[in-house]
């Protein structure tokens, strides 16, 4: 048998037969005439696809071209989906595009300080929120949190264009964006801050979002204006985003701040880790290893992994507690992570059984969580070398809500309609704080009164740090405030004793 033709070959073939055709006589052209339908047939074109069996597929891949490329494609949006999706699989995606699509075109020519394009502002906002599991609504008021304030766009149009509820979040972050840091700042603030999130949590939620990206860029302003946001963010967003459990952003807040308040000496703490790693990444995989054994011999599942210090965290126990370097116990520290409660309790009293635990270094927040839903054991024993070892020791549930917080809810506890689950009254998730300084606030209306005071210092500061222009710091009670701007930490690595 032949070789199929290919387009060409039958092409010419069938000019070449057309030819031979006219050629022929009339008697037999007539006789094919009669033979032949009423209607002509219509010519088959063979391709190199293989024949008309496959022309179905190939109609049907050129379908799929032209819906592809119905609608024009966003590569800038490629990360942000994929983050959201691994969330959410259901998330409408195409909201969220046609919401980048209006930010972009009403911030167009604005500019960052950076040179940057300003969406690249909202966008980044948008992509943590997304990586903290949030859903539609707030990402599509992320993405559209500047335009009320910076563009021409009302919230009228906004509320008509995406919904009441993305309307309502933009606002809470627009409200929030008017409040000044300066005279009775703090207590101001988070009052207000409290009111906007008694009527939705997420607006603060978006707003400490917005101050990690603008935290990240702050290198591109004025010094000045680097010392001022970094204090306001050390002593107002930080302290939020630790009462609302949303760990992840408060130990990047913290170490932000710190190395643009106190760059020396945040240098000089990352050289003393760097130093201690290689000697320190040993001594933990012996401990992690000596702990997996002792678990599985006793037949608990479970996760078991080093868990780093932040560099502030390490500066506070330096300076306020006088220690040295080499005496935080938590610089080495491991996290166990079990299915149920009950495996908590069994893998401590393994741990107890393998090492010593130091007196008075136990805390069972399972049982007694903290007020902003923590829960945890910790333990500190004496490991390998008589080296002191911290320990903690949780479930899977309770490890994603001390990483994320209130935003745990929206990441792992939607609902079958993707809206808002509504907690529990008298749950942990409750936030019974938040009610508490609503009361506070509504004794007085004067920001500065000893009421409203006293419950904006109820949320822990924990700044350290004074900032540049030589203003006291925060001490611990019973001691004297110290007038020195900065802490030096010497090199010599003797202990550091404390203000006063």
């Amino acid at each position: 048998m032949s070789e199929p033709a290919t387009a060409v070959g039958s092409e010419a073939a069938a000019s070449q037969g057309a030819d031979r055709t006219n050629e022929r006589p009339a008697d037999e052209s007539r006789t094919q005439e009669r033979r032949a339908p009423s209607t002509p047939a219509s010519p088959v074109r063979v391709t190199d696809t293989g024949g008309p069996s496959d022309q179905p597929r190939v109609r049907m891949r050129q379908r799929i071209a032209r819906f592809g490329s119905s609608r024009p494609q966003t590569p800038v949006l490629d990360a942000l989906f994929k983050t959201v999706r691994a969330n959410h699989p259901k998330a409408d995606t195409a909201l969220l595009e046609r919401a980048y699509r209006t930010a972009e075109r009403l911030h167009q020519g604005q500019l960052r300080k950076s040179g940057d394009a300003y969406i690249t502002h909202p966008l980044a906002v948008t992509q943590i929120l997304a990586e903290l599991g949030m859903t539609e609504p707030t990402l599509v008021a992320a993405l559209l949190h500047d335009t009320v304030e910076d563009t021409p766009y009302t919230l009228t149009e906004l509320s008509h264009d995406f919904g009441e509820e993305v309307a309502l979040l933009v606002d809470g972050v627009t409200k929030l964006d008017k409040v000044k840091y300066g005279e009775s700042a703090q207590s101001e603030t988070i009052r207000k801050m409290i009111v906007a999130m008694s009527r939705d949590i997420r607006v603060l939620v978006i707003k400490l979002a917005d101050r990690l990206h603008n935290m990240r860029t702050l290198h591109h302003l004025r010094p000045d204006k680097q010392n001022r946001i970094a204090t306001e963010t050390l002593e107002i967003y930080a302290p939020l985003a630790h009462r609302l459990g949303m760990n992840t952003i408060k130990w990047e807040l913290e170490d932000l701040c710190f190395s643009t308040l106190h760059p020396k000496v945040y240098d000089e703490i990352v050289r003393l880790v760097a130093d201690a790693a290689p000697k320190r990444d040993v001594f933990l995989a012996q401990v992690i290893d000596e702990v997996t054994a002792d678990l599985k011999a006793a037949k608990i599942r479970a996760t078991v992994t080093g868990r780093p210090k932040h560099y502030y965290s390490i500066y506070q126990k330096m300076v306020v507690r006088g220690r040295d370097f080499s005496e935080i116990y938590d610089l080495v520290g491991l996290r166990i992570l079990v299915d149920l409660p009950r495996d908590c309790y069994a893998a401590l009293g393994v741990m107890h059984v393998r090492w010593n635990p130091l007196p008075g270094r136990f805390k069972d927040y399972i049982a007694m969580p903290k007020f902003n839903m923590y829960q945890s054991l910790h333990t500190t024993v004496l490991g390998p070398g008589g080296k002191p070892v911290e320990l903690q020791i949780r479930t899977e549930e309770m490890d994603r809500r001390a990483e994320y917080g209130v935003a745990a809810h929206w990441k792992y506890k939607q609902d079958g309609k993707g809206g808002v689950p509504a907690p529990a009254k008298g749950s942990p998730d409750d936030l019974v704080w938040v009610r508490q300084l609503l009361d506070w606030q509504r004794e007085t209306a004067d920001p500065g009164s000893s009421s409203t005071l006293s419950a904006s210092r109820s949320i822990p500061a924990r700044s350290f740090a004074s900032p540049p222009t030589g203003t006291s710091s925060r001490c611990r009670p019973g001691r004297r405030r110290s007038t020195s701007p900065t802490r030096s930490i010497p090199r010599s690595g003797t202990a550091v004793s404390a203000p006063g």
